[in-house]
């Protein structure tokens, strides 16, 4: 029954020790917070909870304590107890010092930003004045860009017009070669043909004249040489 009791007390030492530690280390947070006000009170019901979970173990060391035989370790524990109790009270004291701390930083912090409202309102019309001006100039900048573009276009399509009554004209001319091409071709044939006919007839002519040659000669030859 001792043992069992002897590690009874070793861990609610132990636990008082750890949430004792715990505590501080929030009540430090607190310290260190500089708002909102929903962390200070995130904050304080975390503190809350554990001096809850403090208080509890202190109280079942108390009545360990009360439940000792030998009446040596019973004063050892209460002196123990009382140490703790203590203890919480000097948390809960620096815990309140922490909250008032924190709360008049965090009342500095919206004063600070009550102050700097009006110049934040300033720095914000200045912002929409040039942002405003930003807008009139990237407008005019645009309507500029589309009036060139415009222009370019009506370009682009005077061209466009250049290019295709080039190319009828073009086109004209080329089906007048074409009509030039086949005079040449039949004018070509005709002489072709006429020079074969101008042979034609010379032959004729020198085969007339060759045929009256000899037909004369043969009449001076009957008339000259009858024997022959």
């Amino acid at each position: 029954m001792a043992a069992s009791q002897d590690v009874h007390v070793r861990i609610c030492n132990q636990e008082i020790v750890k949430f004792d530690l715990e505590v501080k280390a929030l009540i430090q947070d607190i310290r260190d917070c500089s708002g909102p006000l929903s962390a200070l009170t995130e904050l304080n019901t975390k503190v809350k909870e554990k001096f809850q979970q403090l208080r509890h173990r202190i109280q079942e060391l108390e009545q360990s304590a009360k439940e000792q035989d030998r009446e040596s370790e019973k004063l050892v524990l209460l002196q123990e107890v009382e140490s703790h109790k203590k203890q919480m009270l000097s948390n809960q004291a620096s815990w309140r010092k922490a909250n008032l701390t924190c709360k008049m930083a965090i009342d500095n912090v919206e004063k600070a930003e009550l102050l700097q409202g009006g110049d934040r309102l300033r720095q914000r019309k200045t912002a929409k004045e040039s942002l405003a001006q930003t807008s009139s100039s990237i407008t005019e900048n645009l309507m500029g860009i589309s009036r060139m573009m415009s222009q370019q276009v009506q370009q682009s399509e005077e061209a466009i017009q250049t290019l295709a009554n080039s190319s009828r004209t073009i086109l004209d001319a080329n089906e007048e070669f074409k009509s030039m091409s086949g005079t040449i071709q039949l004018g070509r044939k005709l002489i072709t043909k006429y020079n074969r006919r101008e042979l034609t007839d010379k032959l004729l002519i020198f085969l007339a004249l060759a045929l009256f040659l000899a037909t004369v000669l043969y009449i001076i030859k009957k008339r000259l040489f009858p024997f022959l």
